[in-house]
């Protein structure tokens, strides 16, 4: 199981608390919603050519409505919890395309996104997984073995990469 410690910026010391993984529960819904759009005004908007209709678009995906839609069609939604309290959040829509990865931002680089990375892939339902990775998540989707696949593209506002990563064979285990 992964572990870290470490000193946050608001001082809390982790001891060595494991990161722990789980299917989102309805009772999730307001704190992955309140993640996704926090890390995404923080790390992505600014990015955008046009930061209002893209933070339009990004805010009716990151809904709390749209989330429990989702949940009842074919995606996975995980979380990942440390003290019982969710610091990230994967969806990986019908079982090959990552739809949503985001973490909050004072708990990033600390191998949530990588842990949670691998339980979605091991839910894979194929030997390829894909995202649409904002511009910001490139070099993280490259360190976790994603290749970039086709041109930059543009959609209602935001922008993003095609990147992709082979797993073989489809539904390993990789944790």
């Amino acid at each position: 199981m992964t572990r870290f410690t470490g000193q946050l910026k608001t001082g809390v010391k982790l001891w060595e608390k494991p990161i722990k993984i789980r299917k989102v529960k309805d009772k999730d819904i307001q704190a992955i919603s309140t993640i996704c759009m926090d890390s995404f005004l923080r790390s992505v908007a600014e990015t955008l050519p046009d930061e209002d209709e893209g933070i339009s678009t990004f805010s009716t995906i990151a809904a709390s409505e749209s989330f429990l839609n989702r949940m009842t069609e074919d995606n996975l939604i995980l979380v990942a919890e440390i003290h019982e309290e969710i610091k990230g959040i994967i969806e990986l829509k019908e079982g090959r395309h990552i739809a949503m990865l985001f973490i909050d931002h004072e708990y990033q680089k600390k191998g949530i996104g990588r842990k949670l990375i691998l339980s979605a892939l091991a839910h894979a339902s194929g030997s390829t997984v894909t995202v649409s990775a904002s511009l910001p998540s490139v070099p993280a989707y490259k360190k976790f073995g994603f290749k970039c696949r086709g041109d930059i593209g543009k959609s209602a506002g935001l922008i993003y990469q095609p990147m992709e990563i082979k797993i073989n064979p489809p539904s390993c285990r990789l944790d």
